[in-house]
């Protein structure tokens, strides 16, 4: 067997594959946060690509309408009234036309409304502490798979699968209460659309309702030290009658 870096060089062949899939834009949204995260993102999109063009225009079009040689007499016009009305409207409008569905967008995200069950979530240096208060305290610490360890054959990725993946039903409004032990960390979900930091000695929430199965990936994204790069999060996203399995079992480890 070949070997790199005393791994299966299968084991980076697999990964590299991942990083070369192609694929635009965001992952492929579980929950209605990232929903409507990406529908903002598409009408923002618009917008920008719209201005852009428009100045672009404008642009060329008074690089070839006013140059030396098509206008060797300039205009010295140095006001123009319904101008300046325009380009100081249009802006507000446009900034108008963001900012209501930008609040709206804030406030969805920050919402937990009648959840179902609770999650805590604490960063340390540098791995993941889990609890579920809801379900007679079961908590455990998630570290990163190291190297050595990853089993390709069992759909683990290098860098991202966790020796304790969090594991939680689809289906259920849960809410996320993050914190920090030592320094500011911060609890990432693409998928989710969720971004909370934790802070010591504060408690932030945030919350999701996973709409379909599967296994994703978080990281800390706040640059925490040493091995910030090395403190994923794995979610198992599962039915609830196998999530109850799950916690019976987790209890019974207790």
């Amino acid at each position: 067997m070949l070997m790199t870096l005393g791994l299966p060089l299968e084991s980076f062949a697999q990964d590299a594959a991942e990083v070369i899939k192609p694929q635009y834009g965001f992952p492929e949204a579980v929950t209605p946060v990232a929903e409507e995260i990406h529908k903002f993102h598409d009408m923002m999109m618009y917008i920008i690509t719209g201005i852009t063009i428009f100045v672009l225009v404008l642009l060329v079009y008074v690089v070839l309408r006013f140059n030396e040689k098509a206008n060797p007499t300039p205009s010295k016009t140095t006001h123009n009234v319904p101008l300046e009305v325009i380009w100081t409207l249009v802006p507000v409008l446009i900034l108008l036309a963001i900012v209501v569905p930008s609040f709206r967008l804030l406030y969805f995200t920050d919402r937990v409304v009648d959840p179902e069950m609770t999650v805590k979530v604490t960063g340390y240096q540098w791995y993941w502490g889990v609890e579920y208060p809801d379900h007679d305290g079961v908590n455990f610490m998630s570290y990163m798979v190291p190297d050595e360890d990853i089993k390709p054959e069992e759909g683990q990725k290098r860098l991202l699968s966790v020796d304790n993946p969090m594991y939680l039903p689809v289906d259920t409004t849960i809410q996320i209460d993050v914190t920090a032990a030592d320094v500011l960390h911060s609890f990432a979900m693409p998928a989710f659309g969720i971004k909370t930091d934790a802070v010591p000695g504060r408690m932030n929430q945030t919350w999701v309702r996973i709409e379909k199965e599967g296994t994703y990936f978080g990281q800390c994204s706040e640059l925490c030290g040493a091995n910030h790069a090395f403190m994923p999060m794995e979610v198992r996203a599962v039915s609830k009658e196998e999530f109850a399995e799950w916690i019976e079992a987790k209890k019974a480890e207790m």
